[in-house]
């Protein structure tokens, strides 16, 4: 999955956090994207089967979607934790924990993981 379709995911899932429903104007309100591209992008992840769009215009993860969305928001959450303990900005940390969490392979993640875990023994 492209970047921009996990971050497409990682929205929703932190809008549902906020509201019980989510729809397209909310993604493009909280990216500051035009009702356009957030569209195109929900259509494309239509097609990954990722989400589906109730009646209503509804947003809802299928399984596929909320694992990705669900792995991405780990990781920025442990990335920019883990900056921020280094002495990063919070403002910095969570940009840069957004850019790296979408290139940053599984076994890196999960030692920096661990190390997060160590540090709050």
């Amino acid at each position: 999955m492209r970047e921009s379709g996990e971050m497409y995911l990682e929205t929703i899932l932190v809008l549902k956090g906020k509201k019980r429903t989510v729809r397209a104007i909310d993604v493009a309100e909280e990216m500051g994207l035009s009702r356009p591209s957030v569209s195109r992008g929900m259509a494309k992840l239509r097609e990954a089967e990722c989400i589906l769009v109730e009646s209503d215009g509804n947003l809802v993860f299928t399984e596929k979607g909320q694992k990705i969305a669900e792995k991405i928001y780990e990781r920025h959450q442990i990335l920019s934790r883990l900056f921020r303990k280094l002495g990063v900005s919070e403002e910095t940390a969570a940009e840069d924990a957004c850019r790296i969490e979408h290139v940053i392979s599984d076994e890196t993640f999960t030692a920096l993981k661990n190390c997060e875990k160590a540090l709050k023994d």
